[in-house]
């Protein structure tokens, strides 16, 4: 096993995870749960290979998937933000939906394959020559992932330094409070919760169009929209610490590939050679972190101890005592 190849395919996987966090994280500091990530990528996986594949341009195909994971992310904001309805029921509601019409709008979409063209990989001179930090993040690498690094501190200063920001995580954490000084709740609401339909479709089209192109199918996001919601909680709503998470659980996806392929690691027989059992375990693992967190993030103290937003999940009645 080659660390660096390891790590270099971590980066590219995580870039995927970071862009669903971090819309996670912008939908999330509104107040809005949104437990459809995963169907979100799956739209936006399916639209940016099919106008592609229509248009030969990635670049229409990254906006037609972050505009339609956009637009049926609004699904959820008018059940939850206007009907007041349970964020979790909602959230996999649409997570159900929007896997259900993807499927069906890309049904043979992988016959396509020979005639969807890629984002494009370069490598960044003179970075790219750095021992070790070069060949894993700047070499051949896609253009998704640079505009991650651009955006991973872009996303952190625009919530923790503007006024825009300010109002996000006002709105999240006391939205009674916002409301009286003429912060529109509903409206924010509204626009993050797209915000983060934005990015989880901009995560499938990177997937699609990148990380595994040539092919459509319902295991394209293998379950990486909910690995997201679960980094959510692992990196407090802080998308320094999302893109920590993702590029770490980027790196452990290839892992759990690599290590089953040596018969033996450091001279010793290795027990994943070639098992299928334990192969699944170790496939297993992402998942059963998502729980764990998810279990965490749902208990009021441990809730209070990592920063949730006070009004996460609970919907804002204009006039109403509390929150």
């Amino acid at each position: 096993m080659d660390l660096i190849i390891i790590l270099a395919s971590g980066v590219a996987t995580g870039t995927v995870l970071l862009y669903a966090t971090v819309g996670e994280i912008f939908s999330e500091r509104s107040g809005v749960l949104n437990l459809g990530v995963e169907g979100m990528m799956l739209v936006g996986a399916m639209f940016a290979y099919k106008v592609t594949a229509a248009t030969q341009s990635p670049l229409l195909g990254l906006l037609a998937a972050m505009l339609a994971a956009g637009a049926v992310s609004q699904v959820h904001a008018f059940i939850t933000i206007t009907l007041q309805a349970d964020q979790v029921i909602s959230g996999l509601a649409l997570n159900f939906l929007a896997t259900g019409i993807s499927l069906v709008l890309g049904e043979g979409l992988t016959s396509l394959r020979d005639v969807v063209p890629q984002l494009p990989k370069f490598s960044i001179p003179v970075l790219s020559e750095i021992p070790w930090l070069g060949d894993i993040f700047f070499n051949n690498q896609s253009v998704m992932v640079y505009v991650g690094f651009i955006f991973i501190p872009l996303a952190w200063y625009y919530i923790n330094r503007t006024r825009p920001g300010m109002h996000l995580r006002a709105v999240g954490e006391y939205p009674a409070a916002a409301d009286t000084l003429g912060i529109g709740v509903y409206a924010l609401r509204y626009y993050y919760v797209f915000v983060g339909g934005l990015l989880a479709g901009l995560a499938g089209a990177t997937i699609s169009l990148s990380i595994s192109p040539g092919w459509f199918g319902a295991l394209t996001t293998s379950g990486q929209g909910w690995i997201a919601v679960g980094l959510v909680i692992f990196a407090q709503w802080n998308p320094i610490r999302a893109a920590f998470g993702a590029y770490t659980f980027g790196a452990l996806r290839r892992l759990v590939l690599d290590i089953q392929g040596p018969a033996t690691v450091l001279g010793l027989a290795n027990p994943f050679f070639y098992n299928s059992n334990l192969g699944f375990f170790l496939k297993m693992l992402p998942f059963a972190f998502t729980v764990v967190f998810l279990v965490i993030g749902s208990r009021e103290a441990m809730r209070k101890r990592v920063g949730t937003p006070a009004a996460l999940g609970l919907p804002y009645i204009r006039g109403q005592r509390g929150l």
